[in-house]
Order: structure tokens, then sequence, then C-alpha cells
């Protein structure tokens, strides 16, 4: 019987990623924690935020994917559009939600909750809430998808809450090798080897450095025994060859 495999897809939303004025550090954790979890980080988008773009997305990857993570556009400004977009894609009202809202009024106060803060209390009808111990407004999941903030602080605040609920198979193992062997020396054989281990993902990264040149050889596998056979040979090849 097959392992079942757990996929993720990823959103990442906001014009200022795509502008290069902000770098995104979110897709490292979420990858990282994720396998951690037995959860593939199978695909990453970057979105703007235009609404049609981000609602036919939004449709497009949760119906592909078990889990759909999406990171930035629930701030209190007029740009911050992700959750009317949600709303639309699963096609509910966007509401006030009564938790949300206690939790900003205890947090702010009567004066300081502004009309604009109060648009973070407002979730797709039939979310429920992700707690935010960073900054209080909350995420919240939707079906399958789960809605985050872009602050990578906050995000993972969220994340750690959430992770609990999520199912999982078993977690990629990563073995690296490094050779000073070049690339179109031991493509052939790699090749075969990837062929005679089609269970094991193997990748070839090429470096530069002080020290010289060479190979980086990273293999993944949810199989210990799998990963060492393959390793081994692989190992044999560099040695031939660096």
């Amino acid at each position: 019987m097959m392992e079942r495999i757990y996929k993720a897809c990823l959103l990442i939303i906001g014009n200022e990623i795509l502008s290069g004025r902000t770098q995104d550090a979110n897709m490292a954790f979420l990858g990282e924690k994720l396998n951690d979890l037995g959860i593939r980080l199978d695909e990453a988008r970057v979105i703007p935020d235009v609404a049609e773009r981000i609602v036919a997305t939004v449709n497009d990857v949760r119906d592909r994917f078990d889990y759909v993570f999406t990171t930035g556009g629930i701030g209190p400004t007029h740009d911050d559009i992700t959750s009317q977009c949600i709303a639309d894609a699963f096609a509910v009202p966007l509401i006030l939600h009564p938790e949300a809202h206690r939790l900003m009024l205890d947090f702010y106060g009567q004066e300081q909750l502004t009309e604009a803060r109060l648009r973070m209390a407002h979730v797709p009808e039939g979310a429920e809430l992700v707690e935010n111990d960073i900054s209080i407004a909350p995420g919240y999941r939707m079906g399958n998808v789960f809605v985050m903030a872009g602050v990578p602080k906050i995000m993972q605040s969220m994340f750690a809450k959430l992770a609990p609920g999520l199912t999982g198979g078993l977690p990629m193992i990563s073995k690296t090798l490094s050779s000073s062997a070049k690339e179109g020396e031991i493509a052939g054989d790699l090749k075969a080897v990837q062929e005679k281990f089609p269970a094991v993902d193997i990748g070839s990264y090429p470096f530069m450095g002080k020290g010289g040149t060479g190979v980086r050889i990273v293999m993944r596998s949810t199989d210990q025994q799998l990963l060492d056979f393959c390793a081994e040979q692989i190992a044999e090849i560099l040695m031939r060859h660096g």
C-alpha cells in the first residue's frame, strides 16, 4: 500500500514582494515546518494585490492541494484585500466576527479601536479563527485554506497555533554529499541513479567559492533505508570524478 502524500501550496500575496521592496521570509519557514509534519510544500506563488487574481488563484489551488496557506493582505489598510477575496472565493459574505471583535476591543479599547483596525476583525462567514499572540488580530481557516499575516513573526505565531490540527504523512529525510566534481561529468551517472531510485528526489547544485568549485547532491525521501542505498551509489560516482 502506497504511503499517503499530503501536499500544500503557499500563496504569497502582496505588491511589495513582487516589486522587490520586501523580501519574503515565510516560504523557507513554512517549507521546513510543514516537512516536519509530513506535509510537502509542493508549490508556491507570489501574486499581486489584485482581487480577481487572488480569487481565481485561491479557487484553483484549494481544489488541487490538501492545504493552502496564504500570507499577507490582512492588515488595516486599503490594499489589504485578502479577506474579502477569500470570502468571494468561497461565495460567502465578509462579516465582523464576534470573537475577533471582542479580542480587538479588549486589546485596543473602544477609543483606540479605529475603523481601520476593526477591518482586521472581519472574516469570511463560517471561518475558524487562528490565534495571534503578537498583535491580537487573528488569522483564520476557511475549509482547507489558512489565511495568515505576512509579517514573519506574526505568521510564525499563527502557524504554531494551527499546526497541531494538521494531518500529515511521513516527513522527508535528506542527505547531502559535496564534491569537487563537475555537473557535466556526473550528469549521466546521476540520471541512471535517479531512474533506479524513483522514490528518492535527487537534486544537483553547483557551487563556487574561495576553496574552488564543485557540486552538492541533495537526496530526499521518506524511506531512510532507500536513502542510504541511494547515497552509497552517488558517493561512489562522486569519488570517481572528484
